[in-house]
């Protein structure tokens, strides 16, 4: 094992320190003009400033949640969620930073050069960064875990020999418990870093476009809007380091899940071998180190590329494509290597298609992954039809713009499903619920390319803005636009990736629940008709929903107050309009950053109080169905929501474009295809990105509190 565990060590020195490079090659270029330095540094100070608060308030609650843990679970597991969290919060720091350094240079790159091959360099090589970080960081955590509390204080060789040991209450203290804590501390922070940075940037977009679009009628990030600083500032706070902690903790609850599993599997006397035990456990996390190796050299195809082309999709979809190619070689060959001359244990996990069965699995869940991003992209994309119907629509006004989007999002909920049903049945055909698992972290191997790829385009964002702001010619703002339109798209589908791993690992978590507490020789079943558990489902199904509106209403408050300070401004300060006086951008990013502290606990909380209370008051059974109707309606409405925002942002571009004729930007149609971007912006930049990290952390928090709650119910305590 510990031999295996180099190549995990060798692939997280490989991506960090080629995101080291990358950060440094792209923090050494020119800035700019003085205007742009100062436009830049302010945006910097402002992301800063936010996640420097918002850590604070999680360092609060995540001390208050390792202490529970340390008490009532063991001190291995409060202490790998430490691990879990200060990893998480790592990647999204990095990512800021990067994103706050790299928007100005994007910026002066296309000022200088005018080549859209070349700008488009520099905002992918800012967005490697994230990339490579996510997963070098959440491999390192796993490293971390599996040395030190499964090897360094045998863990492993507990499960292995049967000698779990149990704490106070009578709880078993295994190391699935601590690879527990581990997950669990990286979606904490991201259901924080998700939630605060898309209530912050929503809020400040919303009330940006509102005022200045629709009622002033000047430009997206115009200077002379008050809102814009406080924009560019939630472009990073939210749509990066909430995008990086979001995507990482994706990508460790997949590997986790298998590994879960495989230690479950064992101690529930599947009968296998210790060796094979062995390889199940560590086949997850090798298969994701092989992964980033080949995310490097898909990064390395545009980073190194001397002369990139002017087709920006088809140049960040060759570094995907190669990233996902490399990805498939080097998991095929792994499962060979790793599991043949163990025949005789295939049958007892299900392994199908002998030792290339986890492999196949994985295969089925890089495929509906890609799938799946193909359908988003379809639906999002103003290059084809429904996009399109959008803008024509916005010709009738806002209503039948908000109406069309609503449909195009309701409708393209159905093919991902299809695709992701598709995926869970051929995988547990080739190799039961292991995998199930490993289709998770199929989908989610490539990962590092994915997140470069996500990142790129808010970098992009920030540069068209700073353009704006600084007065540039035309021609850069033009090149910062195709870089970002481009960029709408790719989130879309780096969404649907979150989404559709989110199903397959809370599929695959869900077994290890009803392991956690189930006897050894009791048959693994959560019988849904059972009234218990079909009223928990019903409770799981409404919380997605009222999470949902939490959120939503968070922006709408926050957005309110950012529209009445700007209509203030603009009222009151003479000359704003004409130029001839400054805006105050300091209290637009304060009522931002406020908004977005203040809003976020209550829905973060309820996510993870709500299992919890559940599950001591109405036991295992009841917690059980919560996980069901929740994992059921998150993935239709994040499929809905991200997929209707996405497009309503793209048809505005679409229309800005010269897509429909006579119309333009201030064009009436423009005005209604704002509208529909607004409604949009909170579903497909808050809510949409926060529903997959709902399951999972409610996955998680029920797999490591099961095994108390299990035993001390209120129900069990009336004999109920």
């Amino acid at each position: 094992m510990e031999i295996l565990l180099i190549i995990v060590g060798i692939a997280v020195i490989l991506a960090v320190s080629y995101a080291a490079f990358n950060y440094f090659s792209v923090k050494k270029l020119k800035e700019g003009t003085e205007r742009m330095q100062e436009i830049a540094g302010a945006i910097r100070i402002g992301a800063n400033a936010f996640i420097r608060y918002e850590y604070k308030l999680v360092a609060i609650i995540g001390a208050i949640i390792a202490v529970l843990l340390a008490v009532v679970i063991s001190w291995q597991t409060a202490l790998a969620f430490v691990v879990g969290a200060v990893m998480s919060a790592s990647a999204g720091w990095v990512g800021m930073k990067i994103a706050t350094y790299a928007n100005v240079r994007v910026t002066n790159r296309a000022r200088e050069t005018k080549d859209l091959g070349k700008t488009l360099k520099v905002a992918f090589k800012g967005g490697s960064v994230m990339g490579l970080c996510v997963a070098g960081f959440a491999l390192l955590g796993i490293l971390i875990v599996f040395s030190v509390f499964g090897l360094a204080l045998g863990q492993i060789d507990d499960i292995v020999n049967g000698t779990v040991g149990k704490n106070f209450i009578g709880v078993e203290t295994s190391f699935t418990m601590t690879v527990s804590g581990y997950a669990l501390g990286c979606s904490v922070i991201a259901l924080f870093n998700r939630v605060g940075g898309g209530i912050y940037t929503k809020a400040a977009d919303m009330g940006a476009d509102l005022v200045g679009k629709t009622e002033a009628h000047i430009p997206e990030d115009d200077p002379r809007n008050p809102a814009t600083i406080a924009d560019n500032v939630g472009d990073n706070v939210g749509d990066v380091a909430g995008l990086g902690s979001d995507l990482l903790e994706s990508y460790v609850g997949a590997i986790m899940s298998g590994v879960i599993l495989a230690c479950e599997l064992f101690l529930h006397k599947a009968g296998f071998s210790v060796e094979f035990l062995s390889r199940l456990m560590l086949f997850p996390v090798i298969f994701a180190a092989c992964g980033l190796i080949a995310c490097v050299l898909g990064v390395s195809y545009i980073v190194l590329k001397p002369r990139l082309s002017k087709n920006v999709h088809m140049e960040l979809n060759a570094a995907t494509w190669i990233s996902a190619a490399f990805a498939v070689i080097f998991g095929g060959i792994l499962s060979y290597l790793m599991f043949r001359g163990y025949e005789d244990d295939f049958a007892k996990v299900g392994f199908a298609i002998g030792s290339l069965s986890p492999w196949l699995s994985a295969v089925c869940g890089i495929v509906a992954g890609i799938v799946i991003g193909i359908i988003s992209e379809y639906y999002t994309s103003y290059d084809y039809k429904p996009t399109k119907k959008i803008a024509q629509a916005s010709l009738e006004g806002p209503a039948l713009t908000v109406t069309q989007g609503m449909a195009n999002g309701m409708i393209s909920c159905m093919l991902p499903v299809i695709v992701l049903a598709v995926a869970i049945f051929g995988s547990y055909a080739l190799a039961g619920m292991y995998g199930v698992a490993c289709a998770a972290i199929g989908m989610l191997s490539f990962v590092a390319a994915t997140v470069s790829v996500d990142t790129y385009g808010p970098i992009s964002d920030n540069a068209g803005g700073i353009a704006e702001m600084s007065g540039l010619e035309e021609g850069v703002r033009e090149i910062t636009d195709k870089l970002d339109s481009v960029g709408n798209t790719t989130a879309a589908i780096g969404k649907g990736f979150a989404i559709g791993s989110a199903a397959l690992a809370a599929t695959s978590l869900m077994t290890s629940y009803l392991y956690a507490f189930t006897g050894v020789e009791a048959q693994l079943l959560l019988n849904i008709i059972d009234p218990l558990t079909l009223c928990g489902a019903l409770c799981g199904a409404a919380i997605p929903f009222l999470f949902s509106g939490m959120l939503i209403e968070a922006v709408a408050k926050a957005a309110r107050k950012m529209v009445e300070e700007v209509r203030r401004q603009f009222n009151t300060i003479k000359g704003i309009l004409t130029g001839e006086a400054k805006p105050d951008y300091k209290t637009c990013i304060e009522i931002s950053s406020q908004g977005a502290l203040k809003e976020m606990r209550v829905p973060c909380l309820l996510s993870i109080l709500f299992p919890l209370v559940s599950g001591f008051v109405f036991g295992a059974q009841f917690v059980g169905g919560i996980l069901i109707g929740a994992t059921i309606s998150a993935i239709m409405l994040a499929l809905y929501t991200g997929n209707a925002g996405g497009a309503w942002d793209n048809a505005k571009k679409f229309i800005e474009a010269g897509g429909v004729p006579g119309q333009k930007k201030g064009s009436p149609a423009h005005d209604a295809s704002v509208v529909g971007d607004t409604v949009g912006d909170p579903l497909k930049d808050t809510v949409g990105p926060s529903l997959d990290i709902l399951i999972k952390i409610m996955s998680t928090v029920s797999l490591v509190a099961v095994v108390v709650f299990s035993q001390y119910n209120l129900f069990a305590l009336l004999g109920l």
